[in-house]
């Protein structure tokens, strides 16, 4: 099979905004979670988040278009426009024949919809002249990725996956899948979310699956695998990447990060929300990318989890790792990223792997920040503060999701 390599990352996180800002924070352990500011969350219970202050949206669409698309959309083009200029690639230069040997497939939770409760409470307080003539089409999850191919010109496939929590790992898998099968030589893939609304905040904390605890102190909610964490932490962001045949990024001598070496994916097909506590299918997810990457537990050098910061994810996904590496599974380095951005959602498992190829590339795993009180329960090495030097050569990038879904990645450097 065709081998594939990430050969450009953008990034705009809660904890930095460009790549090489989020690199420092992440390896410094630097939180992004924040008060919100977006509206007053005052009359809800949970008044923090994962939100990117200081973004410029207006940047990346135009003043004029804005109300037209949700605020995913200018997330998503800034990483992608920083992701191709990354993979040293120039879409004004390119010939439509170059343009339609460029695909897109993005990963997206809930995409669109805060600009579609936007639209709802526009029609419902007598101000449907403010809403938006495109509330269908931008309220449609599908043309998300069309608003990046139509940005670049990119004429290749143009697809959204969104399977909750685990969107963005899914999308990169197709998009591996499509270079191996000749497809298109090179894709555009990753993650987007923006999830952060009075409606669906509100939402979540009538799941009680918010941390209420943490809203003096927002930088410290966070906290997978501490026996005293009480919740997740809603995020924001948007992590891209340029894949591309490994041959064909040879040949134009492009720098490459690592090489995307497997993917697996399961559904255990339990509830909508709830995992079992057998840890079966989380860990076959695992086993499958270990076998589509030609790879075996001895060589996983470190594990990105997933790491929600509830209790039963958190132990869930402990006891996935355990059978999926067996013996090994804890002495290898761990650690979760959400503990200092939030959960994204469906842009979680793009995160983890932005997290991942910055770990290869510096020799350094970035910590699990707030691991305060470890769980008894969860006895992986979850690399607390400050991190850890460490060469990785194989890595998983592991993500679980509402709907029972499990997917994973290994990446494998160069």
């Amino acid at each position: 099979m065709k081998r594939v390599a990430i050969t450009g990352m953008g990034v705009v996180s809660p904890n930095g905004i460009g790549k090489d800002a989020f690199c420092r924070a992440i390896l410094a352990g630097t939180s992004g979670v924040k008060r919100i500011t977006r509206f007053d969350p005052s009359f809800l219970p949970v008044h923090i988040g994962g939100e990117i202050q200081g973004f410029d949206e207006l940047a990346w669409v135009d003043a004029r278009e804005r109300k037209h698309v949700s605020r995913s959309v200018p997330l998503a083009v800034a990483a992608s426009a920083e992701a191709i200029a990354d993979a040293g690639l120039d879409p004004r230069a390119m010939s439509r024949d170059e343009k339609r040997q460029i695909g897109v497939i993005l990963g997206t939770g809930g995409g669109a919809q805060e600009f579609t409760e936007e639209q709802y409470r526009l029609w419902h307080t007598g101000h449907v002249k403010q809403a938006s003539v495109f509330c269908i089409p931008s309220g449609t999850m599908g043309t998300l990725s069309s608003e990046i191919s139509m940005r670049f010109g990119f004429r290749g496939p143009s697809h959204v996956v969104t399977t909750n929590c685990t969107s963005s790992t899914d999308a990169l898998g197709y998009a591996l899948d499509q270079i191996r099968i000749g497809t298109a030589p090179m894709f555009l893939a990753g993650g987007v979310d923006a999830p952060l609304s009075p409606a669906t905040v509100k939402a979540y904390t009538l799941l009680r699956a918010l941390t209420p605890m943490w809203n003096e102190y927002p930088e410290r909610a966070s906290r997978p695998f501490s026996a005293d964490r009480s919740g997740f932490v809603l995020a924001e962001g948007s992590w891209m990447f340029v894949l591309e045949d490994f041959d064909h990024a040879r040949a134009r001598g492009a720098h490459i990060y690592a090489e995307l070496a497997g993917y697996g994916s399961t559904c255990e097909a339990l509830h909508r929300v709830r995992l079992g506590e057998d840890g079966e299918e989380p860990a076959r997810a695992i086993t499958l990318a270990l076998e589509d990457a030609g790879a075996v537990p001895q060589q996983i050098d470190y594990v990105n989890l997933h790491g929600t910061s509830t209790e039963l994810n958190d132990r869930v996904e402990t006891r996935a790792v355990k059978l999926a590496l067996g013996n090994r599974a804890t002495k290898i380095p761990t650690s979760a990223l959400k503990s200092q951005i939030g959960h994204p959602q469906g842009a979680s498992g793009a995160a983890g792997v932005a997290a991942t190829l910055v770990a290869m590339k510096h020799e350094l795993i970035p910590p699990t920040i707030n691991l305060d009180q470890p769980d008894p329960q969860c006895d992986l090495d979850y690399v607390p503060e400050p991190g850890r030097r460490a060469v990785l050569e194989h890595a998983v990038c592991n993500c679980v999701g509402f709907g029972s879904k499990n997917s994973a990645l290994v990446l494998r450097s160069v």
